[in-house]
């Protein structure tokens, strides 16, 4: 990687401050169009998918899926196994060792092959006439993207400060499974870490404000709810923390629900109350770069941020915490930093994953945003036990959720839980885009059991009684 600061107007065509997955998908598209770059990257290169997101969780969330199917091949007959964590900094060690790889593979090495990409590290400040500063140097740049990315949220809680607590980073650096595990918050990172550490076999409570997954379908989140309850794991929600203290070796929280007060302790507590956009250190304020309450940089439908010439991508922007979404806002402001291109961000058909098991897959409106729009709805709720392939498997763990408008049929939204769901979404994500209506796709052909068949039995029962109809009837 070359290592050098381009100053005053030395050619910088375009400067992107952040070296995760979004930073990257700028430099690289708009070096691509032979323009000039300057990376800026603060930590570990490749940022928070490689490093500790998306590929560390998502290896071990597999790891544990072994231990899973051990343990319920019972549910054929004539069939029994077992399975347990024999050595648990070995699996540690094997999900940071592809972690390492994969940040070669596709951030250290990739950057040889864009010569006119230059990166340099050190936290970048902005100054009042838009230039930045990375260490001494200054540089500056017509355009800029911001992509620093997110980190996770520190709720503001009592005793917190005197309690070694993890977050999902460390959480997954342990040395050592611990025996029980207090898990804060109940969205899609807590659900996550809750399984893996539940199949592995601590003692895990998840603690919660609301309700597991709030923001998807109601049926979804107590179906969900109910398989963590047959696998052990507790949920408790609805509740109101008042403070946290160490007590006999293990973190206590004390909180309160319907007036009552209650004590939960574990050896351990993790906190995944969410994220907060990393925009701290850039002092935007000095350059006029708005943010909101949280935080996230401010832009518009083209990416764009208050300042001129200044636009930001990803979770810095504090919206549509995926990966992919990143990358693909990044993709549109470097466009529309380099070329002009007038792009704007869609995110309407926008398929989201939960990793869980059975997994969380949506795309489109659920029914409560549907109605919040003035849609008049109706909703086809086919639960697994009514799809073959599920039965084949013995499995029947889940639902599928579709949302249509009343009137035309046309179908607003589709929200699966199933052990393979997130396989399944992108089909729905494909009849949003061609406005098909239940009746086209439940009209279409699918193969026979298989998992992404419940959608065409989910479409027909809008109308007809699945119950009733012979196998492939149409």
């Amino acid at each position: 990687m070359n290592d050098c600061c381009n100053s005053g107007s030395g050619g910088v065509d375009l400067l992107v401050i952040g070296a995760g997955s979004a930073g990257f998908s700028a430099a690289i598209t708009a070096a691509e169009s032979g323009a000039s770059v300057t990376l800026v990257g603060h930590g570990t290169i490749g940022g928070t998918c490689v490093n500790v997101g998306c590929v560390p969780s998502k290896a071990m969330i597999r790891a544990v899926e072994v231990l899973h199917s051990a343990r319920a091949a019972d549910r054929f007959d004539g069939i029994s196994a077992s399975a347990s964590v024999s050595d648990w900094a070995a699996m540690v060690a094997q999900k940071q060792a592809l972690v390492d790889e994969l940040r070669g593979a596709k951030y250290i090495d990739v950057l040889p092959s864009y010569p006119n990409v230059t990166y340099i590290e050190g936290a970048a400040r902005f100054q009042a006439d838009g230039s930045v500063m990375v260490g001494d140097r200054e540089i500056r740049a017509p355009k800029t993207i911001i992509a620093t990315g997110s980190r996770p949220h520190v709720p503001a809680l009592d005793g917190l400060d005197g309690v070694d607590w993890l977050d999902s980073t460390s959480a997954l650096e342990l040395g050592h499974l611990p025996e029980s595990l207090m898990i804060m918050g109940g969205g899609y990172i807590g659900v996550e870490l809750a399984q893996i550490f539940a199949r592995a076999g601590s003692k895990v409570t998840i603690v919660t404000r609301r309700h597991l997954l709030p923001e998807a379908e109601p049926e979804i989140s107590q179906a969900l709810a109910n398989s963590f309850a047959a696998e052990g794991i507790t949920v408790m929600s609805g509740l109101s923390y008042t403070r946290v203290a160490l007590s006999g070796g293990a973190v206590t929280l004390v909180a309160e629900k319907a007036g009552e007060t209650l004590e939960i302790s574990a050896e351990e507590l993790l906190l995944t109350t969410g994220r907060v956009p990393n925009t701290g250190l850039l002092e935007l304020e000095r350059a006029g770069i708005k943010t909101d309450a949280r935080g996230g940089i401010v832009v518009d439908e083209q990416m764009r941020a208050s300042r001129d010439g200044v636009y930001a991508v990803g979770d810095v922007t504090g919206r549509d915490q995926f990966v992919y979404m990143a990358a693909y806002g990044a993709k549109i402001a470097a466009r529309n930093a380099m070329e002009n291109a007038g792009m704007t961000y869609d995110n309407a058909l926008m398929p989201a994953v939960v990793f869980s098991d059975p997994q969380v897959a949506s795309v489109g409106l659920t029914e409560a945003e549907a109605t919040v729009q003035g849609l008049d709805t109706v909703v086809s709720v086919l639960p697994l036990a009514h799809v073959p392939r599920a039965l084949a498997a013995r499995d029947t763990r889940g639902l599928i959720k579709l949302v249509a408008e009343k009137a035309s049929k046309r179908l607003l939204g589709g929200h699966i839980l199933a052990p393979e769901g997130a396989d399944s979404i992108q089909t729905v994500a494909m009849a949003l885009r061609a406005q098909m209506t239940y009746e086209e796709l439940g009209a279409m052909i699918f193969p026979y059991l298989t998992t992404v068949e419940g959608l065409k039995l989910a479409a027909q029962t809008f109308e007809k009684d699945v119950a009733k109809l012979s196998c492939c009837a149409g």
